[in-house]
């Protein structure tokens, strides 16, 4: 297979389909995916904009509070969210661009995940009451 880099709308629609589809195997992660999300069309859509917003720098684009979600995320999931969830995450992100794709975008969406995951961990860890 000839990879590419994530040059374009397509391809970061190509990425976030193909990675969601494993997401929603996942036995870890999938059934909270699955139990909030019921629109996956809007999703997919809602999620390459974001994507492309982080990589193309598309100012004005994404809608949306990434914090917040993910705070709602954790509420849906009993406050269990932990580190695995994360990892898993990132894992499959990870797999799926080496799957599909190579080069300089490539390596900066495997980066932007990275600080993204630790970043809303973080904030999802912090907004929890002891």
């Amino acid at each position: 297979m000839n990879k590419l880099d994530v040059l374009t709308r397509a391809d970061v629609f190509l990425l976030v389909n193909t990675f969601y589809e494993d997401v929603r195997k996942d036995d870890l992660i999938g059934p909270i995916f699955n139990g909030l999300i019921h629109d996956w069309e809007h999703h997919l859509e809602h999620l390459t904009t974001f994507w492309s917003n982080q990589l193309f720098i598309e100012r004005g684009t994404y809608k949306g509070d990434p914090i917040a979600v993910h705070k709602k995320v954790d509420d849906f999931a009993d406050n269990k969210i932990n580190e695995h969830h994360f990892g898993r995450w990132l894992n499959l992100w990870i797999q799926t661009i080496d799957q599909h794709f190579e080069g300089d975008n490539a390596y900066i969406l495997k980066n932007r995940a990275r600080k993204m995951a630790t970043h809303i961990h973080l904030n999802i860890f912090s907004a929890r009451e002891n």
